[in-house]
């Protein structure tokens, strides 16, 4: 039966709470709680950083069976959960320390649980296809992550999470401060200013930081105040211009502006509109960096340390990576594009890919459980190494073999 479609057993969600420490876990869904409802555009980031631990939290309280249209997710969430509290229930007590460590680890400031769900989500995965696993990251300390065995053959499995901002010139994170602080002054200048405007921003430096978020929003205010059309500077080009696309008065529907939006200024734009009822005006901000983002490069820089620091060489290695942060337009660009494809390839041939067998990348649309084209077909993609050693061994082949 393929992991997706079994039933977690009752009560795994209370069991999963009471392994994460039960006063940890209220105060870190209280804290995440304010921090969702907070009305502004980061509190939105927020909610869906941690969609995760919130929906953890609502299954947890959840009295009653739902099989809405989200219990498929649920379900699978549940399971992973389970897989966590059974396998705590094997390790030893100062194993089970380090668990839990990862786990406050994870329930603390930006951090998620996405690590430690992708590392059971990666062992389940692997059980699937046949191989029996040994979590020695958590038993005995070990730098990687899982010891999966079949037919005689085994493999040490290291499971990373990078963040795409780590890829990104602008930073999400940043560019919805940024949002944040502008958005009132945008809605009085629009009261005083009706009608339909555009604000394209390139940003050569990036933006990272409070320092940069402040000068861009200083730049911005002053443009607006003087009335200009034009700015030009180090941190930011900005030009506002009428904004002369169709759809503009389609409000959210689909196909309407948000959408056009996205399809004039590609994956890697970021946008923001504001509006102003009374008048029917709107103000669009659309940024992007001078250069491209390079979240696959920046993947693939996380693997080669990760390749030399976590894999003894013992064995032969799969790194499997989770693009954290990803919307669904990048993670579907990263893989149609083939560019995430040809960045690990590249990886794959040189000298720190020596002791990796194989790399597989997924993404929260894989944990989540979504169907093509938002997931991967096979619940990851996965790269074998043709140069390494293993790589056409027969017992390995479910784990290794390339997916595209």
């Amino acid at each position: 039966m393929p992991f997706a479609d079994a039933l977690a057993p009752s009560g795994a969600l209370q069991s999963f709470v009471a392994l994460c420490g039960e006063p940890a876990w209220k105060q870190r869904v209280s804290e995440l709680c304010a921090r969702a409802q907070a009305g502004s555009l980061l509190g939105r980031i927020a909610q869906q950083r941690h969609a995760l631990e919130l929906t953890l939290a609502r299954l947890a309280n959840r009295t009653t069976d739902d099989r809405g249209a989200g219990a498929a997710v649920e379900r699978l969430l549940c399971l992973l959960a389970q897989e966590a509290v059974e396998m705590a229930a094997t390790l030893p007590a100062a194993s089970r320390d380090r668990l839990r460590e990862s786990i406050l680890a994870g329930l603390t400031g930006e951090a998620t649980l996405i690590p430690l769900f992708h590392r059971l989500r990666t062992a389940a995965l692997l059980r699937q296809r046949g191989f029996t696993l040994r979590f020695d990251g958590f038993s005995e300390g070990a730098a990687y992550d899982l010891l999966a065995e079949r037919d005689g053959a085994a493999v040490e499995v290291v499971c990373e999470t990078v963040s795409a901002e780590a890829g990104r010139k602008v930073n999400r994170g940043d560019w919805w401060m940024l949002v944040d602080r502008i958005h009132p002054e945008l809605q009085t200048w629009l009261a005083s200013h009706p009608g339909r405007y555009l604000l394209k921003m390139t940003l050569p430096a990036g933006l990272a930081g409070p320092d940069q978020t402040a000068e861009v929003h200083r730049r911005i205010t002053a443009l607006l105040t003087a009335e200009k059309r034009q700015d030009s500077g180090s941190q930011a080009v900005l030009k506002l211009d009428p904004l002369m696309l169709a759809g503009a008065q389609a409000g959210d529907r689909p196909g309407g502006l948000p959408a056009r939006l996205r399809e004039q200024f590609g994956p890697e734009a970021h946008l923001a509109v504001t509006t102003d009822a009374n008048s029917n005006s709107v103000f669009v901000m659309a940024a992007r960096a001078s250069q491209e983002n390079e979240v696959a490069a920046a993947a693939c820089r996380q693997m080669s340390v990760a390749a030399e620091t976590r894999l003894t060489g013992r064995h032969p290695g799969i790194l499997a990576v989770f693009l954290e942060d990803l919307d669904r337009a990048e993670w579907r660009a990263l893989r149609e594009k083939l560019e995430l494809e040809g960045a690990v390839r590249r990886f794959l041939t040189t000298g720190p890919a020596r002791r990796v067998v194989a790399v597989s990348c997924s993404s929260r649309f894989e944990l989540f459980g979504a169907p093509p084209p938002d997931g991967a077909a096979d619940g990851e993609l996965r790269f074998r190494n043709p140069a390494h050693p293993a790589a056409k061994q027969p017992a390995l082949a479910p784990a290794i073999l390339s997916s595209v």
